[in-house]
């Protein structure tokens, strides 16, 4: 155990209310509390559609089938993303294109994005890491000029926001996970947004193995095959409880990234994050770029301090080697920075005051 862990989940004790309100009902897979769940959050981003699901990683899946996207298709990725990012992109038979991310955002580089688009390039699958939102003028541009879908992976996004919109209404569809370290968490489960009301029709249907809504003369009426994808009402309860608080859980991460950036402005050899202009940061993780990060956070970790890599760039993973099916850009040094350097410092809802002096002291001695 750490004395200062990465993450200590908040669950407000409305989510026990709500999570005995379902035991009572007997209501125990996806029904009235996951409806109320995914309500909450098309309200709270401004989509017309929200769709529960198991986690980000079925949710990216149901988006890029909604989407039309399989075998012979490409889909650009960023190769700096938890691998998951472009094994959904996999699993739906296409072929996930890595290209560089920009150094310091550590989001997507669309210059780099651009060299590796093609004839048979569908879609282009942008990375919110850590919470950091895209530069959505840009993208929007990127995509209408080469007839691309956007789908958006945006599993530690929710509460980040661009030029007074916020994340989950900028792109055809939009991903949300709430694994545990996330902002707000259900354990394991994940959201899909959209403003495409035949994609969220083709989502609800696959999500429920392949059912239709519309009336039968039989009955059920399967129209296509599909899978379970549900979220369960328990899972959902933890959910909803934390949705009616999410402006305050949003405001204390952005609260805690900005001491950190106080007390580190001025460390010699720390990078910090750079968000684009017009963008508001969500923080479910607060990361510097720093040389020799392997030795800092095992020197981190020594003292108690629960430091992590951010994450992975996937050219570096054999799953995406080219001879697994992926293509990638010739040059990605934007990722390997990223990977080499970055690190994640512990940040989370109950974090004090002096265990940030704490982290920011040890981390400054170890520089």
């Amino acid at each position: 155990m750490y004395r200062i862990p990465l993450i200590r989940p908040f669950l407000p004790v409305r989510a026990r209310e709500l999570i005995a309100e379902v035991l009572d009902s007997g209501f125990l897979t996806e029904g009235p509390k996951t409806r109320a769940f995914e309500q909450a959050v098309a309200q709270y981003v401004d989509a017309p559609h929200a769709l529960a699901t198991t986690s980000c990683t079925t949710g990216l899946e149901l988006a890029l089938r909604a989407a039309g996207t399989g075998p012979g298709d490409e889909v650009i990725v960023p190769d700096y993303t938890y691998p998951a990012t472009a094994a959904a992109v996999a699993i739906v038979g296409a072929t996930p294109v890595l290209a560089d991310v920009d150094p310091l955002t550590l989001t997507l580089d669309l210059d780099s994005a651009a060299s590796v688009a093609g004839p048979a390039t569908r879609a282009v699958l942008p990375v919110s890491l850590f919470g950091n939102p895209l530069d959505y003028d840009a993208l929007e541009a990127f995509a209408r000029s080469r007839g691309l879908l956007v789908i958006e992976d945006a599993a530690c996004s929710l509460g980040a926001s661009y030029k007074g919109r916020r994340v989950g209404a900028l792109a055809d569809a939009a991903v949300f996970s709430f694994h545990p370290r996330k902002c707000l968490t259900t354990g394991e489960g994940g959201m899909v947004t959209t403003r495409r009301e035949d994609w969220a029709a083709f989502m609800d249907s696959y999500k429920h193995f392949g059912l239709s809504r519309e009336a039968s003369r039989e009955g059920a009426c399967f129209a296509r095959i599909g899978t379970n994808y549900k979220l369960s009402d328990v899972l959902a309860a933890l959910g909803l409880a934390q949705m009616e608080i999410i402006d305050e859980l949003v405001a204390r991460r952005r609260t805690l990234a900005g001491r950190y950036c106080e007390l580190l402005r001025n460390v010699p050899g720390v990078t910090l994050p750079r968000t684009p202009e017009g963008g508001e940061h969500s923080y479910q993780t607060f990361c510097v770029l720093v040389e020799e990060r392997d030795r800092i956070m095992q020197g981190l970790r020594a003292q108690g301090i629960e430091a992590q890599i951010g994450s992975y760039a996937l050219h570096r993973q054999p799953a995406f080697a080219p001879g697994n099916g992926a293509r990638r850009a010739p040059e990605l040094e934007g990722s390997r920075s990223a990977w080499e350097r970055c690190l994640a410092l512990p940040l989370s809802h109950t974090m004090r005051d002096e265990e940030q002096q704490q982290v920011a002291a040890a981390l400054t001695a170890l520089l």
